[in-house]
């Protein structure tokens, strides 16, 4: 059965066809019967195969058949030829246009319909009482009218709910457009998140380590002793990483039970001195400074906090030189955290705080970017007067979208 009415989906003209050829011919057994004379009955022939036609082509063309219709009814009048079976298809022609025809089609079969019992009645007038006969030919006229404006609103209904199936289909469409979007937005923030985190984690620890390894190397037949505090050092280094790196890991596996304690902290404000405390121990003076009264912050903000501070100690042992220096400066505000660090070394171009290094390739600097202004802070980076470097950032206790 299914097949059978699948089949007959695909094929509408096939079965407006059938039912054209069932209508043909029971109009021609009403002609046959018809006690008219044999010039209507000439005419009613043709008249009956127009309107036939109209019905098995009428999904295929609905306006042209729309005007067959029209033509053919006008010829009926002309010629006196009375309505039959064969005009069941102006019914038909007026549901189809109403439901998947032009506009104007359809209220050229509005306006068709409301005239055409009028039509028939003015063509064909019965012979009634005096008293009467008006009254009942306007009723005649519009119980026939009734039928042709039934098919058009069925039409026209048929017509509002298909716009309507297909707007929902349409916005069905575009939503889950719409989440793909967000969920790819989603995806590259988690990323960008993540690439962050392993920058922050890997180039700082691997800096600090690359510099003891450097220095171990060069005190080794010399100062042993301090060989191998260096080598201890790195050893603490090396530890700290491998603790951030599966703190991270275990952030994507959500798998993992986050309680298991395998995984250390988010680093915080308090962190920061002794952070400071390790880049001393690398050799490179750093004054640290807080200034208000120390209180606790939003996660977001202490980690922000703490990722400035370490990427730009790290900038300063990789570009500032031998000699360079640095400083740290921790400010509470009323309404938010203040963070200087400066350092008098050699400075940095204007690729290396704008574009990601000179060869493009660095990330530093767009990652701090990032972190602040997911916090809703600003930052302002860039070479000091007289040499040196200059990063400043103001943390709000707010978020951006508070």
């Amino acid at each position: 059965m299914q097949r059978l009415y699948d089949f007959l989906r695909r094929h509408p003209t096939g079965v407006d066809t059938f039912w054209a050829v069932v209508l043909l011919g029971l109009s021609g057994v009403n002609i046959v019967a018809d006690q008219a004379g044999g010039r209507e009955r000439v005419a009613a022939v043709p008249i009956a195969v127009g309107l036939c036609a109209v019905v098995a082509l009428r999904r295929r063309a609905p306006e042209k058949m729309l005007l067959l219709a029209i033509g053919t009814g006008l010829a009926q009048l002309l010629l006196g030829v009375r309505p039959g079976v064969a005009d069941f298809a102006l019914l038909v022609i007026t549901y189809t246009v109403a439901s998947v025809g032009e506009r104007w089609a359809s209220r050229l079969a509005l306006a068709c319909s409301l005239g055409a019992a009028g039509l028939s009645r003015l063509r064909w007038p019965q012979e009634e009482a005096p008293a009467d006969g008006w009254a009942q030919a306007v009723f005649v006229v519009v119980v026939m009218t009734v039928p042709f404006v039934l098919a058009w609103v069925l039409g026209d209904s048929v017509r509002t709910r298909r716009a309507y199936f297909s707007q929902l289909e349409e916005r069905a469409a575009r939503l889950e457009r719409e989440r793909e979007a967000q969920s790819k937005v989603a995806v590259a923030a988690e990323r960008a998140r993540i690439a962050r985190e392993l920058h922050d984690v890997v180039a700082h620890n691997v800096s600090v380590m690359v510099v003891q390894a450097d220095g171990a190397a060069y005190v080794m037949e010399t100062s042993p002793e301090q060989a191998r505090q260096a080598l201890e050092t790195i050893s603490g280094t090396g530890r700290q990483a491998l603790a951030e790196m599966r703190r991270l890991l275990g952030v994507l596996r959500t798998g993992d039970d986050p309680e298991s304690g395998e995984y250390v902290p988010q680093p915080d404000v308090q962190q920061i001195e002794e952070l400071v405390g390790k880049v001393r121990e690398t050799g490179l003076e750093v004054d640290f400074r807080i200034e208000g009264t120390p209180r606790p912050l939003p996660t977001g903000v202490e980690l922000t906090a703490y990722r400035i501070v370490q990427e730009a100690l790290t900038n300063t042992r990789k570009h500032g030189g031998p000699d360079a220096g640095a400083s740290v400066r921790l400010v509470y505000f009323d309404d938010g955290l203040g963070l200087l660090v400066e350092d008098d070394g050699r400075g940095a171009s204007h690729e290396l705080y704008e574009d990601g290094g000179a060869d493009g390739a660095g990330h530093g600097m767009i990652g701090m970017r990032e972190r602040v202004g997911m916090v809703g802070g600003t930052l302002d980076a860039g070479p000091r007067p007289g040499g040196g470097f200059r990063i400043s950032a103001l943390l709000p206790l707010k978020p951006a979208n508070q």
